[in-house]
């Protein structure tokens, strides 16, 4: 990885650079490294055009194929969202969750095989969702900008590198106080809305960083809280049921609160000391609201290619001959979630008489899941289904008779209606891990080898997931004759892509009244389950060089024990106190898997002419499986919900391989100017392994669904599949002008093909792989003024999720963001900027190629599941800092 202090000084190599002319590039790196061991004064880097230098010079002077995205100072991270600013890098997609990033994925592979660390170590990190499967990804939404120095992508893997990384690896790198000045202030106000919300959210965040005269020892605290809303509109299809078709309206009220505190110490000029506290907290209490209407699905036309109907017309005769059916169904789930991360580290640093040592040592731990999570419905008096409903077009076009929805008064509903029990549930997840590290780096006499880097890690992690059921003292018939609907009400609230008028959920309402029944909490045996992986991993590492050629090669090695533990399936046997709990033992079971990888690597990069470098990699490398497919309990989904066919049972196991692929990368770059460049690269991925899973519907495991009344499942299972192949090639040109004006164009093209078994879709790509993703990036600066708007266009790809959501493809989608600053003077900016601009829609279609009239309808080809409108969030704030 890049020296700390090199990059302090990168101005400095930079105007170097732009008055030397026979430096090579290989002569300037090692130069660089050399003075990174001396006490060299820090010139501040600031503004857009010093930011891009900044970023090309991390990736012109690393041995490996890397690109960055540097803070322009501190509180002005290009995008007010992590991974959103890493989409600015060529290669590098990103993933949204409720209209803001929260993943990315490198090179044409999935989310889950990015691997991100904080200053090169794993994070913990847990997901709000119940529904979400527990993936390795990180989730960017957590971690403050303000809180940022820099990140750093490898493309290319090298032996120091922590494994996990078939994409690539994302380095987060925090600010340290002794990089700092003797005293750094700097503090942020900011408010913040959306173009579907009328609230002001605010924003504030501070940081002081001080070291002494002698700076030899430092302190930093940084600490940032956001209050904010994410409103989601669209509409979700669920024809299996009726034909029903929901616009939908998801509020969730966020309340990220994050601190950042870091020691220095360094007594001598050898010996350096660092102690890292840091603690991530997000609240995530959300509420769901739909009315699923049904159809007459004998009346209808407009067959899509699987002979799907997408547009049904239903009459009065229909509605008066069907009954209660009929109506639409009002359905509201409040969710109560928090997020926690904390994390405990310190390192030492040691340079010796041509050697160097390193240690490091530290834990991380998260907590999250569903705290709490209700649900309340009527179906009584809704009406609302008489009329057309055409999905023929990019949106759902609702033509019916009646929109109001009126909900039923006390007695006027049957006793189903109203709370529903099966839905009550708490799913508490928990992530930790604890690491040490030794790292040495002897220097060398060989001719060409400078040095030889050697280390040895050891990490244990952690992974839980659990599900708690309410024993309840609850008559729901009792209930439905004293209870009017109206209760859970507040006001009406604006649904669908139509922006349909539907009752607004009151969801602290329904929270509170689910809360008067429930007398105690039990496990719900089939939800639990354990992971934990002890991993070994040494490496060495030769780095080289010559006259006009540098880089590394080596080996390294990984040994994983991994152990899952979970309850059996026992058919037949019945629990004599809680029914959710038939079918399954009462004693933990473990299964167990160990495996052990060698994963070689190598980079050069070769100086063409001054300015122009030639680079070449390959390596070994790979991902471990998702957490979810490695827990080895038979988790069931659909378990009472009233939804017939909706039954499944997915067990996953610790025996899976990781991921693994042979992967190699040429590329040309040349840096004509101070802070331009133009590449170019071609890459190459051969994956090995792969995790795929089998479906088998309609089977009996023993437990009957009461919501059904039938043993009819859909049993999933994980196991090893075939791997398949990525290629592609990256274009990269940034050009700045002595006028203030600048630009930043890439372009990545990413052809993978996966087999396609290995996918219940039967599409033989990767997850979340765009084919063609394009940036473009345009600023003005002034000493006093930036201006920059940033275009990103991804093209069609596939998600992949477990649960209710399934498989789909999500069409072409593009935003376009601006943001302003401008400094009052040294001390005070004022700042603005505006995401999603055009408010693109998120459109999904059904994709799945082997679709059989067996399968739930929406997930035929080009049926439209699931459609939300466009969120554009703005904001206006104040810097300061001194």
């Amino acid at each position: 990885m890049l020296a700390k202090n090199f990059k302090k000084s990168l101005l400095a190599v930079n105007i170097g650079l732009a008055m030397g002319a026979g430096f090579s590039g290989a002569a300037v790196a090692a130069d660089a490294q050399t003075q990174a061991k001396e006490d060299v004064e820090v010139i501040e880097v600031r503004g857009i055009r010093r930011s891009l230098e900044a970023s090309m010079n991390t990736k012109r002077f690393a041995n490996a194929v890397v690109d960055a995205v540097s803070a322009e100072d501190i509180g002005e991270f290009p995008d007010n969202n992590l991974a959103e600013a890493l989409g600015r890098v060529p290669g590098v997609t990103v993933s949204r969750q409720f209209g803001e990033g929260s993943a990315v994925s490198i090179r044409g592979a999935s989310n889950s095989l990015t691997l991100t660390t904080l200053n090169g170590q794993n994070v913990a990190s847990t997901g709000w969702y119940s529904q979400q499967a527990i993936d390795r990804t990180f989730n960017y939404s957590m971690l403050p900008p303000e809180m940022i120095a820099d990140m750093e992508v490898y493309k290319s893997s090298q032996a120091d590198l922590l494994e996990g990384g078939v994409g690539g690896t994302v380095i987060v790198n925090t600010r340290k106080p002794l990089d700092l000045e003797p005293m750094t202030i700097f503090g942020s106000v900011k408010g913040s809305g959306s173009s579907q919300s009328d609230e002001i959210d605010p924003t504030v965040s501070g940081l002081v960083s001080w070291k002494n005269e002698a700076e030899n020892f430092g302190a930093l605290i940084s600490v940032a809280q956001s209050d904010y809303t994410l409103e989601r509109r669209g509409d979700e299809a669920l024809p299996i049921w009726g034909g029903r078709i929901a616009p939908t309206a998801f509020v969730q009220e966020r309340e990220r609160t994050a601190y950042d505190i870091q020691l220095q110490y360094a007594p001598t000029d050898a010996l350096e000391f660092g102690v890292h506290y840091m603690n991530l907290e997000l609240g995530a209490d959300g509420v769901n609201n739909q009315v699923w209407i049904p159809q007459d699905t004998s009346n209808c036309e407009a067959l899509n290619a699987d002979g799907v109907p997408e547009r049904c017309t239903s009459s009065q005769q229909w509605f008066d001959d069907t009954g209660l059916g009929a109506n639409s169904y009002w359905d509201v789930r409040p969710r109560n979630a928090t997020m926690e991360t904390e994390l405990i580290a310190a390192d030492m640093k040691f340079l010796g008489d041509g050697f160097t040592v390193e240690v490091q040592v530290g834990t991380s731990e998260a907590t999250g899941g569903t705290n709490f999570e209700t649900n309340v419905a009527y179906i009584s008096g809704l009406g609302g289904s008489v009329g057309t409903l055409d999905g023929t077009g990019t949106n759902w076009i609702f033509d019916t008779e009646d929109q109001s929805y009126p909900l039923p008064a006390a007695g006027e509903y049957v006793g189903w209606e109203g709370l529903q029990p099966g839905a009550i549930v708490n799913e508490p997840r928990t992530d930790e891990e604890t690491y040490a590290q030794v790292d040495v780096e002897f220097e060398t006499d060989f001719e060409y080898i400078t040095s030889i880097k050697t280390g040895l890690r050891w990490s244990d992690h952690d992974v839980v997931r659990d599900k708690n059921r309410p024993n309840l003292n609850f008559d729901g018939a009792a209930e439905a004759e004293i209870v009017d609907a109206d209760r859970f009400t507040d006001g009406r609230i604006d649904a669908g892509m139509s922006d349909i008028s539907i009752p607004n959920g009151d969801g602290a309402e329904m929270i509170a009244y689910t809360q008067e029944f429930i007398e105690s909490w039990a496990r719900e045996r089939s939800g639990y389950a354990s992971l934990n992986e002890e991993t070994v991993a040494a490496y060495v590492m030769a780095n080289y060089s010559g006259e006009n050629f540098r880089g590394n090669f080596g080996l390294r090695y990984v040994s994983t024990e991994a152990t899952s533990q979970a309850y059996a399936l026992a058919p037949g046997f019945v629990d004599p106190t809680h029914a959710f709990n038939n079918g399954y033992s009462t004693a933990l079971t473990n299964e167990e898997h160990d495996y052990s990888e060698v994963l070689p690597s190598f980079n050069l990069a070769y100086d063409l002419s001054q300015d122009m470098i030639l680079r070449v990699s390959a390596a070994t490398v790979i991902s471990r499986p998702n957490y979810n497919d490695m827990f080895s309990n038979a988790a069931l989904a659909g378990y009472d919900d009233n939804d017939d066919n909706n039954q499944s049972v997915t067990k996953g196991t610790p025996s899976l391989s990781p991921f693994k692929a042979n992967q190699a990368d040429v590329g040309v770059e040349y840096y004509y100017a101070p802070s331009s460049l133009i590449a170019g690269s071609f890459f190459w991925k051969d994956v090995d392994t792969f995790t795929t899973n089998t479906e088998q519907p309609g089977q009996n495991i023993g437990i009957v669904d009461p919501g059904t009344n039938t043993d009819n499942w859909r049993v999933e299972t994980y196991t090893d599949g075939d791997g398949g192949t990525i290629y592609g090639a990256e274009f990269q040109l940034q050009h700045t002008f002595d006028n203030g004006f600048g630009a930043v164009v890439n372009y990545t093209y990413s052809d993978s093909d996966a087999n396609a078994e290995n996918f219940v879709d039967g599409n033989s790509v990767f997850s979340d792989a765009s084919e063609h993703t394009v940036n473009t990036v345009a600023f003005y600066e002034t000493d006093a003024l930036s201006l920059r708007a940033a275009y990103t266009w991804r093209s069609e790809y596939m998600i992949r999720e477990t649960g209710f959501y399934g498989s789909r493809l999500h069409e072409d989608f593009g935003t376009l963001d601006l943001s302003a600053s401008y400094d009052i003077n040294e001390n005070f900016t004022i700042i603005a900027d505006v995401t999603n601009l055009l408010e693109e829609d998120s459109i999904q279609v059904g994709n799945h190629q082997n679709w059989t009239d067996t399968d739930n309808p929406r997930f035929s080809r080009g049926y439209p599941a699931y459609n939300y409108q466009g969120e554009s969030r703005y904001s206006v704030g104040l810097q300061f800092r001194f």
